[in-house]
């Protein structure tokens, strides 16, 4: 086998998140963005000892799964895998990946745990209460295009006015935004040349309370082609953009209508200058019969509805916490450390984001809750300052897991449980080797379907110190 041949074959397994396994010539050929019995020609790119790598040139005979996607993008767009999949089936896929990586981690320990399933999603589709649309065009010097970018692809964006797993009224806001600066020959920010105006819309909605948040993404350049001329037309261009949103007929209301000027070079969604052009910088939303604050960047759970069957299957994992104090690390906005305050002693929280850490204390306070400490910093610099010892603690870190300085701090705790949240089953399962290694065993464990049609799903694990 090498590398540009072209070979066809069958996807036997697919391992988390999207890795399709194809034998061919004894050797295993990993290939993305297929579904389990897909016949497919395929491409090598790369080859190493035992296995290959390759990319679906073409499907050959559809599998046996396979249902017609909703979403007539989902060809094109990478913002979802498995559209093509009926639900159940999707359920089943991300539990058997779970498990298998669980199992493998747990293995070499040699004892037994409780697998609970997978639970799924409230709402299958229209489910994302904040999406990050880009700017840019469809095909080489073509025309403005405003959406997701095309599956495979740094710099091709596909147009998603009809997208699937956002709220209709996302659809309405980005449509219109795409119509008004196509009309107004607006021009969108090159990566390469880091020159251009258009860079993001950013659109966020409140499942609960309807309330929506939008912001416009832009460079500070002006007064070339393709931009605003001057300041005051810019002014001028926002003003009558705003007007554009306002007028639309939303089953939601907005909260508020943002500008944000942004520019650094990297393709990420900051603020160097908020302007609010309509309403305020922030809306609420409401989880589990508690109200919290959620700013532009505020980190908060992508699928209000699935969030509560998280939170809730996290609080039951956490148990009894009467006269306990609870660490919550990698708190975010503060949303489990309010969830389990009203029945515990003290919760303290650490998150590295200080906008989070600011408005988890509004939201603790608005919530009427007097025993949540929120601490700014670093996990691994901070935990060795707080001066109360944990009785339990509740880790919830970002996909790359757990730093592992900061995770022999946790562990030399000696908390009698942890519960772990993880929105990436392969970083859950790295840092629980070590865990059991210093002396931690799984106790059990339960995945949950919180981004349906795509590849990614939420872990809870509970694990118990042996004496």
């Amino acid at each position: 086998m090498k590398k540009g041949q072209i070979y066809e074959g069958t996807i036997e397994k697919i391992a988390f998140p999207n890795k399709c396994h194809i034998q061919v010539d004894g050797k295993t050929v990993v290939v993305k963005n297929g579904v389990p019995g897909q016949k497919v020609r395929f491409s090598v790119n790369k080859v190493r000892s035992g296995k290959a790598e390759g990319r679906i040139l073409e499907i050959l005979e559809k599998s046996s799964l396979e249902c017609e996607p909703v979403c007539p993008h989902f060809a094109d767009c990478g913002g979802c895998t498995y559209q093509n999949l009926p639900y159940e089936a999707q359920l089943d896929l991300k539990k058997n990946q779970v498990k298998e990586l669980l199992d493998q981690a747990v293995a070499p320990f040699g004892y037994e745990y409780e697998f609970e399933g997978i639970k799924e999603s409230p709402s299958h589709y229209d489910y994302r209460n904040k999406m990050e649309f880009s700017f840019g065009d469809e095909v080489k010097d073509g025309p403005l295009a405003l959406g997701m970018h095309k599956r495979g692809s740094f710099y091709d964006i596909v147009n998603t006015p009809q997208c699937h797993i956002v709220h209709e009224d996302f659809r309405k806001i980005l449509t219109a935004t795409l119509e008004y600066f196509t009309e107004k020959g607006m021009g969108y920010y090159r990566k390469l040349q880091h020159e251009g105006y258009l860079r993001h819309l950013l659109v966020r909605r409140a499942v609960k309370t309807g309330e929506i948040l939008v912001a416009l993404v832009t460079s500070g350049q002006t007064g070339k082609e393709g931009m605003p001329q001057s300041l005051e037309t810019e002014k001028v261009l926002l003003e009558e953009w705003k007007k554009t949103l306002l007028a639309l007929k939303m089953e939601g209301s907005f909260a508020g209508i943002l500008h944000i000027r942004n520019d650094t070079l990297a393709d990420v969604v900051q603020s160097d200058e908020t302007t609010v052009l309509y309403g305020k910088g922030y809306f609420y939303e409401e989880l589990l019969g508690l109200k919290f604050q959620i700013t532009p960047f505020s980190f908060f759970q992508t699928n209000s509805l699935g969030a509560e069957v998280l939170y809730e299957t996290a609080r039951g994992y956490v148990g009894e916490t009467k006269d306990k104090v609870v660490f919550d690390l990698y708190s975010g906005t503060g949303t489990i450390s309010q969830i389990i305050a009203p029945v515990a002693k003290k919760v303290v929280g650490v998150e590295i984001v200080e906008e989070a850490v600011g408005a988890a204390k509004e939201n603790a306070e608005a919530n009427g809750l007097h025993n949540c400490e929120f601490i700014a910093g670093d996990v691994l610099k901070v935990i060795d300052e707080i001066t109360e010892k944990p009785d339990l603690i509740i880790l919830d870190p970002p996909r790359d897991g757990i730093h592992p300085k900061a995770l022999d701090r946790i562990i030399n705790f000696g908390v009698d449980h942890l519960v772990y949240i993880s929105c990436k089953p392969t970083s859950l399962v790295r840092d629980l080797v070590i865990l059991q290694e210093r002396g931690y065993k799984l106790e059990r464990a339960v995945a949950v379907d919180m981004f349906p049609a795509t590849a990614n799903c939420e872990t809870v694990a509970k694990l118990i110190r042996v004496k």
